[in-house]
């Protein structure tokens, strides 16, 4: 059975692992400058869970760093490139399964897109198998136009977005389409990504006080993404649009077509153990 998966995962340009190597998976957060992001941003539950997966459970990254930065400032890309590169030397990391969430992907992006820039991303991207990009900002948010702006939601996306720091203003929809354009690969029309990078796409808000469902990551947060969710489009996490998730690389799946009782995942719950999405990056570490 493992050679019938591992032939079809090579069919597809995602390399299997052999005896001799040694996988790791590393969680990127998204916007916000992080000190001690396995409790404050993921959350013990969520990592925990996943590294299980791994055949050594110590093979595991949790970054810290100032992702209220452009992606390509040295205290975002750079901290994240300094971060990777010594996880994978301490560890003897050859298979990296990088997880990501949110802005995270847009740095995450950057490195791939960039191999020049830095003399660490070449190492970094050659042990990539890939990308597991969770609810990607890949084409911004007009959330973000409307923090920059100076409405309302500067107030009520400040717990979520921030307030108008330079990965906001990086997150406006005409400034993502414009990177796009220009700076990242991985988006219609630009060149391939150099490993596989793939979105789970949240596509729902669930909010009402008589859903158990709706307390998972955050009863108070979901009531504020639902609120949200009337300025975007009808499919969304209520931060993001479900089209700027699947803007770059490939969608692995919606949220509802994997998750315990097809339930939606909000922009939070996205980034915790809901809905068993901890269960399945779990089994795909196995990979």
């Amino acid at each position: 059975m493992r050679n019938l998966v591992c032939g079809l995962l090579l069919a597809a340009a995602t390399p299997c692992a052999s005896a001799a190597d040694v996988t790791g998976v590393a969680f990127v957060h998204g916007t916000g400058s992080q000190t001690n992001a396995y409790q404050d941003y993921w959350q013990p539950a969520m990592v925990d869970s996943v590294r299980q997966g791994l055949v050594n459970t110590s093979n595991y990254v949790v970054i810290n760093c100032d992702f209220t930065q452009y992606m390509w400032d040295s205290r975002a890309a750079g901290c994240l490139a300094g971060q990777l590169s010594g996880f994978i030397g301490s560890k003897g990391i050859t298979r990296l399964i990088v997880i990501t969430h949110s802005n995270g992907g847009n740095v995450m992006r950057w490195i791939m897109s960039n191999p020049t820039y830095d003399s660490r991303y070449p190492g970094i991207i050659s042990r990539i198998v890939r990308v597991n990009a969770l609810a990607p900002s890949s084409a911004g948010t007009p959330l973000a136009d409307a923090v920059i702006n100076g409405n309302v939601f500067e107030t009520s996306l400040g717990w979520l977005l921030g307030y108008k720091s330079d990965a906001v203003r990086q997150q406006q929809v005409s400034w993502m389409a414009y990177y796009n354009a220009n700076n990242l690969y991985g988006t219609s029309g630009r060149p391939a990504l150099p490993t596989t990078f793939r979105s789970v796409v949240g596509t729902d808000v669930d909010s009402s006080p008589f859903d158990g469902d709706s307390y998972c990551g955050g009863y108070g947060e979901n009531v504020g993404l639902e609120t949200t969710q009337n300025w975007l489009d009808s499919c969304s996490d209520g931060f993001l649009n479900c089209s700027s998730q699947s803007a770059a690389g490939s969608i692995w799946f919606q949220d509802k077509s994997r998750t315990a009782g097809a339930e939606p995942l909000s922009h939070n719950q996205s980034r915790r153990a809901c809905f068993t999405l901890d269960t399945i990056l779990r089994n795909d570490l196995k990979l």
